[in-house]
């Protein structure tokens, strides 16, 4: 695996590559890597030529600082897991090579409907933060082929919104959400749970299966009530609990059957904030 740290490095050595008619696959991350991004790095490598994976703690996308600070940091395994899944690049920027003109924004990304709503709504600015990073990334190693999780729904929106504002001709691949034994998202945020927590923290994905289970024509806002209750009583200080249109993200209260629904859950467990989803039909 080839290590770059400066941007013109990793650009200059991806145009080669690119001129010898090579496929180039993308996955950004923010380090405290598990089994869900390995199985991005798997995807890309069955469909490109060289796999590129980044580690970068992105400080504008933070909207707490303390949740900044607190995020985990595991260069070394990091490293190691690259290696083993056969990862070809790694870029690990500094804050400087990724901001050479500081961590404001220059620019503002019209995101619409989806900066309003649910993680738009709780987390204000975090989505900018994420475009800004992310176009800055895309810019410097212009992929054929960008490699999401679905664990992140409408951060997944975003960026493939993001590749229509840019005009870049990059596929945006959304792979599937990876679980632990007891169904909790695969997430860099577990590390923080202790092992009590961990399995109270299962039941977000129960009450994802209960939506999926009760889902019926009609008034579902009682769906979504217990939901929140579930979560309630297990020990979470819910921030939502919804159900919404899987391609809008309109936010659903009478369903007519036919539109394809997703179930939305984000919730603090103590001091973790756990963010899940699935597809409801």
């Amino acid at each position: 695996m080839v290590l770059f740290k400066k941007a013109a490095d990793l650009s200059n050595w991806l145009e080669t590559q690119r001129k010898n008619k090579r496929r180039v696959g993308f996955v950004p991350t923010m380090g405290a890597l598990h089994a869900g991004h390995l199985s991005l790095i798997d995807s890309s490598k069955k469909e490109n030529d060289i796999t590129v994976a980044s580690i970068f703690v992105n400080p504008t996308q933070f909207n707490d600082p303390k949740d900044f600070e607190k995020y985990p940091v595991t260069i070394e395994k990091d490293l190691d897991l690259l290696e083993k899944a056969g990862c070809n690049v790694l870029f690990l920027p500094s804050v400087k090579e990724i901001y050479p003109k500081g961590t404001i924004s220059q620019k503002e990304y019209d995101l619409g409907f989806l900066e309003t709503v649910l993680e738009g709504k709780y987390r204000p600015g975090h989505f900018q933060g994420v475009c800004m990073v992310v176009e800055r990334l895309l810019n410097i190693v212009a992929p054929h082929n960008l490699y999401l999780g679905q664990k992140d729904y409408q951060q997944c929106m975003v960026i493939t919104r993001l590749t229509e504002l840019m005009g870049q001709p990059i596929r945006v691949n959304i792979c599937p959400t990876l679980r632990e034994s007891g169904g909790l998202a695969m997430s860099s945020r577990n590390m923080r749970l202790s092992e009590e927590e961990r399995k109270t923290a299962s039941t977000i994905y129960k009450c994802l299966s209960l939506a999926k289970e009760k889902l019926k024509p009609g008034n579902i806002a009682a769906i979504k009530k217990e939901m929140k209750t579930m979560l309630e009583k297990a020990g979470f200080k819910t921030d939502y609990a919804e159900i919404a249109d899987a391609r809008t993200l309109e936010l659903i209260n009478e369903w007519d059957g036919k539109r394809k629904l997703v179930g939305l859950i984000a919730a603090f467990l103590n001091e973790v904030r756990l963010i899940d989803n699935m597809m409801l039909n």
